[in-house]
């Protein structure tokens, strides 16, 4: 009954509905205790031989007017009950998905995505069902029992109802047995489908690679394990649900028989007639399912409760990112100066960046290359303020970046990573996305300084070109130039093209780099790549190795210092006349 308590707020919110339900649900069980009794005394009637035409009419029309009074009463609860509790999952599965979009990287990094998806679908399902099944079950197997007793007790005979419920305590031993077993594989199998949610996830969208190294067989091997441990996980769950209704009709049995042994010699006594007889059995009939709802109480319940602490599990993490009290709502300006003693990611103790300092004017441009792993994507976390936890400070006009609030933080920084995501939507869509507002003709500007104009107007349908899932229907570099246009299009102060460019050719990415440096004045914009070209123009350029800044200057400075980056750039200049290209992220020296 925890679980009532815990959706009180909800049944507050909507007691309205709730109280017409309950009161339709209550007048119902008040009304069909009845019918029993007008059965038998139509069978005493007959029996004694006193039923008269009319007499049977006025109970059969009296029948039929029970039966569709029944009828308008069970949809209105329906409505009332079932209706309602369909917005509470709407209410948790918006203040979920709020909560991750308010989450940082870590939470992604601690819960997989098919672990989310399975609580926002599967686990608000069972506690929906709390809310509508288990209102349901609880109101209408306690109003119908109560009554039912009510009948068998004052109405027909106190001493055979004492005979026919001594069954029912075991019932009871029976059902907190089975529940407790009920909410603890309840749990396992909500966490074995979870895991699959994950499996179906990463094999969807790593199906490219699995078919490229011809490891369907093995994949689906996987996945074949994966539905193996929910269905063991389920059997169980199976096992003990399927006891309820069984252990309930085997004690309901036992009482049936008592009554028609004991009733029949009360009969034969001439102490009850058959009339009355006939209604008490059917009342203990009507025991059955109250006794049965109590099993299915509790198995609603240990679900919704497993359910309900995921959710709970969920909603309890907080971001370690923390606005300040007052935050400054203004757009961010140059120069921005980046300070970092020491940072390392929580879940290692590897540190990331040390003592890295960089200083970005308006209408500049930073470079930053180096090794896979030494650090520069790592920059570009902390400027989106991914992570807070750092020696030192990051400021733009002195104003420490902490002491800003996100939206105005992350509204002016236009931001292109290296794994570019397109939504599974039009090309106009996904270059709008940044601002919906958007007209044509700013969402055509910025796909012509991303050079990404002609070849949308090359497809068929234009820029209501549908994309695929994750951009599958385009080419490496046409995803990475609309994810470019669409970081263009809100005009950022702060540009950060994270190895945006490798896709690209060199003349498309001299053309973009061109069109960026001159569509903005006052734009900061910092470039890391592998490919010297995308930074030989910056007016500094920083080689990062294992964290550290090994070497900083312009190009030329660079080069006279013939240390990696130098022996880079000839390498990469002697395979380009060579045709080849070189990677910087595995280059040695």
């Amino acid at each position: 009954m925890n679980m009532f308590a815990k959706l009180g707020w909800f049944l507050k919110q909507e007691k309205k509905s709730y109280i017409i339900g309950i009161t339709m649900l209550t007048l119902l069980s008040l009304i069909t205790g009845f019918v029993p009794l007008i059965i038998g005394r139509i069978i005493d009637t007959m029996a004694s031989h006193q039923m008269q035409p009319q007499s049977l009419l006025y109970w059969v029309l009296l029948l039929i007017t029970i039966a569709i009074v029944q009828y308008a009463m069970r949809y209105v609860w329906r409505m009332a009950i079932f209706g309602t509790s369909a917005q509470l999952e709407q209410i948790l599965r918006a203040r979920l998905f709020h909560h991750f979009m308010r989450m940082d990287k870590d939470f992604f990094h601690k819960y997989r995505t098919g672990d989310l998806m399975a609580r926002t679908t599967n686990d608000l399902g069972a506690i929906r069902m709390v809310a509508a099944g288990g209102i349901l079950t609880l109101v209408d197997s306690l109003s119908q029992g109560l009554i039912t007793l009510f009948m068998m007790f004052f109405v027909v005979d106190w001493k055979l109802s004492l005979i026919t419920i001594i069954p029912i305590p075991f019932l009871a031993i029976i059902i907190n047995y089975i529940g407790r077993q009920l909410h603890y594989y309840s749990k396992k199998a909500q966490v074995a489908f979870a895991s699959m949610n994950d499996k179906v996830q990463e094999s969807v969208t790593g199906m490219k690679v699995i078919k490229t190294f011809g490891e369907e067989e093995r994949d689906i091997q996987d996945f074949k394990d994966h539905t193996f441990a929910v269905v063991q996980a389920n059997q169980k769950v199976y096992v003990y649900n399927a006891l309820f209704r069984p252990s309930s009709q085997l004690i309901m049995g036992i009482s049936t028989i008592l009554a028609l042994f004991f009733g029949g010699f009360q009969v034969v006594q001439g102490q009850l007639t058959v009339g009355l007889l006939v209604a008490f059995i059917s009342y203990i009939t009507r025991l059955t399912w109250p006794m049965i709802a109590v099993g299915q109480l509790f198995n609603i319940l240990q679900r919704g409760a497993a359910s309900y602490d995921r959710i709970e599990e969920i909603l309890e993490e907080r971001s370690h990112i923390i606005e300040s009290l007052n935050p400054i709502q203004k757009p961010i300006q140059a120069p921005l100066e980046f300070d970092i003693a020491a940072f390392s990611y929580e879940r290692n103790d590897n540190i990331e960046l040390k003592n890295c300092y960089f200083k970005l004017e308006a209408n500049q441009t930073l470079g930053i290359v180096g090794k896979t792993g030494s650090g520069k994507s790592t920059i570009f976390h902390l400027l989106m303020r991914e992570y807070d936890d750092y020696q030192g400070q990051i400021a733009f006009v002195n104003q420490d970046i902490k002491q800003y609030s996100l939206d105005s933080l992350l509204n002016h920084i236009g931001y292109v990573p290296q794994d570019t995501f397109l939504f599974s939507t039009s090309i106009l869509e996904n270059i709008r996305y940044a601002k919906p507002t958007a007209s044509q003709e700013e969402v055509e500007r910025a796909a012509k300084l991303a050079a990404i104009h002609q070849d949308i107007l090359d497809f068929p349908e234009g820029y209501q070109t549908l994309v695929g899932e994750r951009g599958v229907a385009l080419s490496g570099g046409q995803k990475q130039r609309i994810a470019i246009a669409r970081a263009l299009l809100i005009d950022p102060q702060l540009l950060i093209l994270d190895d945006a460019l490798s896709a690209v050719d060199a003349k498309t990415e001299e053309a973009i780099l061109d069109a960026v440096k001159e569509s903005s004045e006052d734009r900061m914009t910092i470039i890391s790549a592998h490919r010297i070209s995308s930074v030989m123009h910056a007016q500094e350029i920083l080689v990062l190795e294992d964290g550290c800044i090994v070497e900083r200057g312009n190009h030329q400075e660079l080069l006279a210092l013939d240390g990696w980056y130098a022996k880079m750039y000839h390498q990469q200049e002697l395979n380009r006349l060579k045709g080849d290209e070189v990677d910087g992220s595995k280059f040695n020296e």
